[in-house]
């Protein structure tokens, strides 16, 4: 039904399928990594940004894959006896440009706290101050 909202038809006999939407979203939840600062670019809206750090871990071995940052504990880990335990930490960099939701999380979001966001991936390049060329990716919240 949801892929009905996003494709149809061309015609019955083509039998062809038309993109008319494409999507770029994304839902995390995580910890924060640090305080969110606000910034402003002179001549534009500022912006709060923080980091997001969200975790998958697995079993090594046998048994099945499991993910989800705070499912295992490192306590409930040794007393399992679960065998190994591999963690991937991945950080992502948030912005908020929403005016409401950018000064209520500027005010309220702490190094630490669970949050889950929900956003575009935003994929851009600047010049570093050693003149040189950085990509880097950003979650819109």
């Amino acid at each position: 039904q949801v892929l009905c909202q996003f494709v149809r038809h061309e015609s019955d006999t083509v039998g062809s399928l038309v993109l008319e939407r494409s999507m770029n979203r994304v839902q995390l939840l995580g910890r924060v990594g640090q305080d969110p600062i606000m910034r402003q670019v002179e001549g534009k809206n500022p912006v709060t940004i923080f980091s997001l750090a969200t975790n998958e871990m697995w079993r090594t071995g046998d048994g099945d894959v499991t993910q989800g940052g705070e499912i295992w504990h490192p306590t409930l880990l040794f007393l399992c006896n679960l065998g190994d335990i591999s963690q991937k930490t991945t950080w992502h960099r948030i912005s908020v440009f929403r005016p409401g939701l950018r000064d209520v999380t500027y005010q309220y979001v702490k190094k630490g706290a669970r949050l889950y966001v929900e956003g575009k991936i935003d994929y851009g390049e600047y010049t570093d101050k050693n003149n040189v060329r950085r990509q880097a990716t950003t979650i819109i919240a």
